[in-house]
């Protein structure tokens, strides 16, 4: 990470420990470091010279005496100076408050005590920003949490509050539990926490563990030895010795099996695994991230899941807000794919119908972002024009939520429950495809493993 040795820095805080700690570790990294203990002198100072980051403190000892102060000043700092850029510094886990911030103008927040590599990450990035903006390279795109070539996408307050929780949860060793309905984006969290973690140099190892049988899942996630069955004709490493000093993300961890479960219980509880054929534990040391759609909690009540699997792998939740809930964000993230698949497919980047976006965001989106992906992707392929219309997006019956309307006309008489309306869209589905798998889990939004699964689930 390369410093920057012309920028200037002021670092405001009432706490002369915490200047002192900044100063020294913000000087091999700047030009010039200005510290101030006292807000009312932020505006001559501003007046005198130009910043390129300001840290802030939130919560100063004042007659202001509001909890609020912080903000107070950002205000103060923005009306002088509106291409400032101020990180706020902050001792309390409070969302709303940092949300609202970000909200009103700050670039970001960092969390008392704070990691000197996140702290010095987070001031390059600042200072990269504001190199981009001033040379007119970055647009209003919205705020993105980036995480080495990662960006998630969007600006409605509900997806702040996920990347907040991100921030301060990415730099610990908690293992993490992200909660959501498919679509939504759990891996790329997952590999956005890995990146912003203390492991990020070492490996992330994914594993979609409701796709393993129960025969794989222990030589896929602990290993074997040669000759331990009878296509083991050398030894191989599992995922957890894999992922061994990085993170291991466990992807639809909600739909293993009791007796799975029993299995991963024993090696998180031990921080070892005994390969298939062996006798000899080895040792593993992985942080862990899982993901799951399924009501974990509600399962656990009626037996079908273990509370104390459940206490191991959730040390800290996220839950992931379904696309619907994302006020504000279609466009940016229907923009992004646009240019994404018109490159894909050589072709120029198209614009939007103001119809058309107001299709889009009425649309539920039941799909969330992977559906919202692939309707982009089939329009841009689809399309006549440089400018989608509203025809230019279609969607499936179950997009539309007319999978139900379906099946009770079929069935007037009686409502169906949900997994028979499910069945029923499915088969349908794939008929109407000549049986074509790869054609139908698109049309459904699913992946081909999903798809496969739901054809088991319901005998199909």
């Amino acid at each position: 990470m390369a410093a920057n040795k012309n920028a200037r820095v002021l670092v405001v805080d009432d706490e002369s420990d915490v200047l002192f700690a900044m100063k020294m570790l913000l000087r091999p990294e700047v030009k010039e470091v200005i510290t101030e203990k006292n807000p009312d002198n932020l505006l001559a100072l501003l007046g005198k010279q130009t910043f390129d980051v300001i840290f802030l403190d939130m919560n100063f000892k004042s007659a202001l005496n509001t909890g609020n102060e912080g903000l107070y000043w950002l205000r103060q700092i923005l009306a002088k100076d509106k291409e400032a850029t101020v990180i706020l510094i902050t001792a309390y886990g409070d969302v709303e408050l940092a949300v609202k911030s970000l909200r009103e103008g700050a670039y970001d927040f960092i969390i008392k005590p704070w990691h000197n590599d996140k702290l010095l990450e987070t001031l390059h990035q600042a200072l990269q920003a504001r190199q981009n903006k001033q040379k007119g390279a970055a647009g209003k795109a919205g705020r993105a949490a980036s995480a080495g070539s990662l960006a998630i996408l969007g600006q409605s307050d509900a997806l702040q509050e996920v990347l907040y929780k991100l921030e301060k949860i990415a730099p610990t060793e908690a293992n993490v539990l992200i909660l959501g309905e498919n679509g939504t984006g759990k891996e790329l969290v997952a590999q956005a926490l890995h990146q912003k973690s203390f492991r990020s140099g070492k490996p992330f190892v994914s594993v979609d563990v409701a796709a393993l049988t129960d025969t794989l899942f222990e030589s896929e996630l602990f290993g074997f030895k040669k000759g331990a069955f009878t296509d083991a004709k050398e030894d191989r490493a599992g995922r957890f010795e894999a992922a061994s000093g990085g993170t291991l993300f466990l992807d639809e961890i909600g739909n293993i099996s009791l007796a799975q479960q029993a299995k991963l219980l024993t090696v998180l509880q031990n921080r070892q695994v005994v390969p298939l054929g062996s006798n000899i534990p080895v040792p593993v040391d992985i942080r862990l991230i899982s993901a799951t759609n399924a009501p974990l909690y509600e399962m656990a009540s009626r037996n079908e899941y273990r509370k104390d699997l459940i206490y191991r792998i959730n040390t800290v939740e996220i839950t992931l807000p379904p696309l619907r809930d994302r006020h504000g964000d279609v466009e940016m993230l229907t923009r992004h794919f646009m240019q994404l698949y018109a490159q894909k497919n050589h072709k120029p980047v198209p614009d939007l119908a103001p119809a058309t976006l107001r299709k889009l965001e009425q649309h539920k989106w039941p799909g969330n972002i992977r559906e919202l992906q692939h309707a982009v992707e089939r329009a841009i392929i689809m399309a006549e024009g440089n400018v989608l219309q509203p025809q230019d997006f279609t969607f499936s019956p179950m997009e539309l939520g007319g999978m139900a309307q379906t099946a009770a006309a079929a069935f007037p008489d009686a409502p169906l429950p949900l997994s028979e309306i499910e069945r029923e869209t499915i088969r349908r589905t794939i008929e109407r495809n000549n049986g074509n798998i790869s054609k139908s889990a698109k049309e459904l939004g699913l992946t081909r493993t999903a798809l496969y699964r739901r054809l088991n689930k319901h005998d199909i």
